[in-house]
């Protein structure tokens, strides 16, 4: 009896071991989308950066004398970015902290034993979705309000000098920042505590540096480099280049995730 025990543990253990990337992402995949918070997020992102990208566009105003070399229309109308951070940044969150509140995270470890792949599966399917909802976002709020611009304010096409870039870049951003929720999410395993922690980092940090400093630190934080570097098509002053900031946020990717895996790793469910 003991014997078979045994061989059928062993038997489980080892079904569980081939448990690769591709059946993890597609069971991430299921659990994302069948979800009711997942699409009620993603409806929220998709109306609050439009309607704010239109109110925006609406009442952005010609440029003043001596203004129009700096004049840049596209970084108003991604203004909604602002708010599609923290929603995103809120969904990659609940992505693991949801099934540590449900419980559920017991039965997921048994399937997938492996952590650092659940967590790389966790990852790769909220990017994937949040970069396809962020790119379809930023493009219609685009098409959507350059017809709102008055007379009296020039033209916006994706063929201008680093508009096409930065509408890019701006769709892209909001996975990014999905991903840090994921890292997040993994460090502290607590919702509200990852979400607060989040919010410190895009708003209440870069507020309080840039009273204190100016752009001279703020620069290298993830809201800074989103409304100065990515979603303006002209260079801002004393900001981060949009490809200079792109590698920074790359970077806090990188770190929230490498963080994340290890805790995941290292404790227990």
């Amino acid at each position: 009896m003991s014997t078979a025990g045994t061989t059928a543990g062993g038997g489980v253990r080892a079904a569980a071991d081939r448990y690769g990337f591709g059946n993890a992402a597609r069971m991430e995949w299921i659990k994302l989308r069948t979800l009711r918070s997942t699409l009620w997020a993603l409806l929220a992102t998709t109306a609050g950066m439009i309607a704010i990208g239109l109110v925006t566009m609406a009442n952005t105003k010609a440029p003043g004398p001596g203004k129009a070399a700096t004049f840049d229309p596209v970084n108003n109308l991604l203004a909604g970015v602002a708010l599609g951070q923290l929603i995103i940044g809120a969904l990659g969150v609940l992505a693991v902290t949801g099934e540590y509140s449900s419980g559920s995270i017991r039965a997921t470890l048994a399937a997938v034993p492996r952590r650092p792949l659940l967590l790389a599966a966790k990852a790769a399917v909220l990017g994937a979705a949040a970069l396809v909802v962020g790119e379809v976002v930023v493009f219609v709020t685009f098409f959507a309000g350059r017809p709102l611009l008055t007379r009296d304010v020039p033209g916006l096409s994706l063929a201008d000098p680093g508009v096409l870039r930065a509408v890019v870049m701006s769709g892209a951003y909001l996975a990014m920042v999905g991903l840090i929720g994921v890292g997040l999410g993994a460090v502290v395993r607590h919702t509200a505590a990852a979400i607060g922690a989040l919010v410190g980092f895009l708003y209440v940090v870069p507020g309080v540096l840039g009273g204190l400093t100016g752009t001279v630190v703020a620069k290298f934080l993830p809201t800074i480099i989103a409304g100065n570097s990515l979603a303006a098509a002209k260079p801002v002053s004393g900001c981060l280049s949009p490809w200079t900031g792109f590698a920074v946020l790359t970077l806090y990717v990188a770190l929230a995730l490498l963080a994340g895996s290890l805790s995941f790793s290292r404790r227990n469910a």
